[in-house]
């Protein structure tokens, strides 16, 4: 099985101040998707600029022709199911059927006050996305929806002409509990983790590695349990939040062998960020475009 590789761009610049260069040059790298976060901010960006998700992908698909586009990942903190698939059928019929929708359960950051609500505990959060992933399902691949749940609603929601992509445009669900995975084994046709991130500051890489092994046989098991094949499911890796953080992008040696021991566990696709200075995120761009050009066919 190929390892597809892939990248994540912050949408941090302004569109005509390196933006757009970069979503073209990464179609012209060959990148399966290009991915952005889809935040009202993040993290040390906070204070900076920072661009909406959708509409960046919308004129990403505008200026792109084969790259698939996608977000990693959307989450119910400050979406509402029935106006979300309105904004993902207009994209993903602007870009010709090119989206994927990464979707998980949100957390208790900036994007978890910002409406004026209290951050909701990991079991609301558990809880809303038990109920936002089957609605958003139904709406993306129904003409009219009618729902009444304890925290999402829609009242006769019409999403007339659907998706390109039939029966909608995929989703790659991020999980590492039972109920996340239980909705990526259900609802997915890719599934997302970045690793343990108890890890992420004193564990080494071969505690992660055990940690996504331990990851990969949870999912392979609720498969099993909801009748699930396999087979039909990708499982997708959002690096820079393993103990490895960046090190893989020091060279493209470097790059294979971490690329190749996560294949071993069953990934199928590899998602990289997209150089940034002075961030997490800094790396040698010249090193990660000879990355991106060489890296694939050696993980063939």
């Amino acid at each position: 099985m190929s390892l597809h590789l892939s990248t994540v761009i912050l949408p941090y610049r302004r569109w005509n101040e390196g933006g757009r260069t970069t979503w073209t040059r990464a179609e012209q790298l060959g990148f399966r998707t290009a991915y952005t976060y889809d935040h009202l901010s993040w993290r040390s960006f906070r204070d900076g600029p920072w661009f909406g998700a959708v509409p960046t992908l919308t004129a990403a698909a505008g200026v792109t022709e084969r790259l698939r586009l996608g977000t990693l990942v959307t989450s119910p903190n400050f979406r509402h199911p029935v106006t979300l698939a309105k904004e993902l059928i207009s994209l993903d019929d602007i870009s010709g059927g090119r989206v994927t929708l990464g979707i998980g359960a949100g957390g208790s950051g900036f994007d978890a006050t910002a409406l004026g609500q209290d951050p909701w505990t990991p079991r609301e959060r558990a809880d809303r996305f038990a109920e936002f992933v089957p609605l958003l399902d139904r709406l993306l691949s129904e003409d009219a929806v009618s729902y009444e749940g304890d925290f999402y609603s829609a009242h006769e929601a019409r999403n007339i002409p659907g998706c390109v992509q039939r029966p909608r445009l995929p989703f790659a669900v991020a999980a590492t509990g039972p109920r996340g995975m239980r909705l990526a084994a259900r609802h997915g046709q890719a599934w997302v983790t970045t690793g343990d991130p108890k890890l992420y500051e004193n564990g080494t890489p071969e505690q992660s590695i055990q940690a996504l092994r331990g990851q990969a046989e949870k999912l392979a098991d609720t498969c099993a349990e909801v009748g699930r094949d396999m087979t039909g499911l990708d499982r997708v890796l959002l690096t820079g939040f393993t103990p490895d953080r960046t090190g893989p992008l020091q060279s493209l040696d470097a790059f294979v062998d971490f690329a190749g021991r996560h294949a071993e566990l069953g990934f199928t696709e590899l998602v990289i960020h997209w150089p940034i200075p002075d961030s997490p995120f800094a790396a040698d761009e010249k090193v990660f475009e000879q990355i991106a050009m060489e890296a694939p066919a050696q993980l063939r």
